[in-house]
């Protein structure tokens, strides 16, 4: 009886999802859910990206957190749309959920944008499982997080289309090796791209920034 509970909300989850994903179709916007561990980059690779990108791609962005809106304040100097979702009012769940979303793109003119960013609550586990509607998933990982991750949260990696590997600044003064990263997570899923960047220096993010590009042709 409980797993047949279960089936049915993520059922209903992923018909909200489906409707999401139709009316951001419609609109033109890529959506992409960027996931992560607490503190791998996130929210730092946003400023950076909102600094170069904002007068020439039409950007938004949706930020879980389970408390506070200090990500939000951070980025509220760049001039585009931002909502923020606490999941502290939800019952403090670990991951945003496709009704969230749902509610969220009201507040934006869709019509205008071009790419809207879902930086999910912070966790390598839960937000794996749930679709929101994006169109990509896109999981960073920290070199200070160590390299065995893609190993002990398969889930994450096996679903993402882009493993971004941050922080490679702080490489030299961490026992991280990136082949074991990259060799374990195209274990998981052969398909994965992977850029490797410091959102701190700059260092490797130009190939993001034409990735984000790409998207917009």
């Amino acid at each position: 009886m409980e797993i047949k509970v279960l089936t049915d909300l993520l059922e209903a989850n992923d018909t909200i999802a489906q409707e999401n994903h139709r009316l951001l179709a419609d609109c033109g916007v890529k959506a992409i859910n960027l996931m992560s561990s607490p503190g791998a980059g996130k929210t730092a690779l946003l400023e950076k990206t909102l600094s170069v990108l904002k007068d020439e791609i039409a950007m938004g962005v949706i930020l879980g957190d389970v408390s506070t809106s200090r990500d939000a304040e951070r980025l509220a100097g760049y001039g585009i749309t931002l909502l923020q979702i606490n999941t502290r009012h939800f019952g403090g769940t670990c991951h945003l959920d496709a009704n969230m979303i749902k509610s969220a793109l009201s507040h934006f003119d869709l019509n205008k944008l071009d790419i809207l960013f879902i930086e999910n609550v912070g966790n390598l586990v839960c937000p794996a499982a749930i679709n929101l509607g994006e169109d990509y998933k896109v999981v960073i990982l920290s070199v200070t997080e160590g390299d065995d991750k893609p190993a002990k949260y398969p889930a994450m990696f096996e679903k993402a289309d882009l493993l971004i590997i941050n922080k490679i600044d702080l490489l030299p003064h961490t026992d991280c090796n990136l082949e074991i990263i990259k060799k374990d997570a195209r274990l998981l899923n052969s398909r994965l791209k992977i850029q490797e960047l410091s959102a701190r220096t700059g260092e490797g993010l130009p190939q993001w920034w034409e990735w984000l590009r790409s998207l917009c042709n």
